[in-house]
């Protein structure tokens, strides 16, 4: 595991599909992660939203982010096209001359 190759982790984040969205399998993981010290509240793992899930005695953070894909799509797109839109400015503005 690349974990151990770079001598450990400061925190694990979940975000996405099963990550964002249950407990259950967030707590399956953790519980597969024992042995780097890795420990989640449950009463915390059950609620929703940008949580701190971290057990009491976990030596590495545990943290629940929501993430938004389809808005980083849309800016990426709109960067995307406002950039290739510049670009077939200049080339444009370049044939007129």
């Amino acid at each position: 595991m690349g974990i151990a190759a770079l001598g450990g982790c400061d925190a694990i984040v979940f975000t996405a599909g099963l990550g964002e969205n249950s407990p259950e399998m967030r707590a399956k993981i953790a519980s597969g992660l024992e042995y780097m010290g890795v420990e989640i509240d449950a009463e915390k793992n059950a609620k929703r939203g940008t949580v701190d899930i971290t057990g009491a005695n976990s030596k590495v953070k545990v943290f629940v982010i929501p993430t938004n894909e389809e808005l980083m799509i849309a800016k990426d797109t709109a960067a995307l096209i406002a950039a290739s839109s510049a670009a077939f400015r200049s080339c444009w503005a370049t044939l007129l001359l």
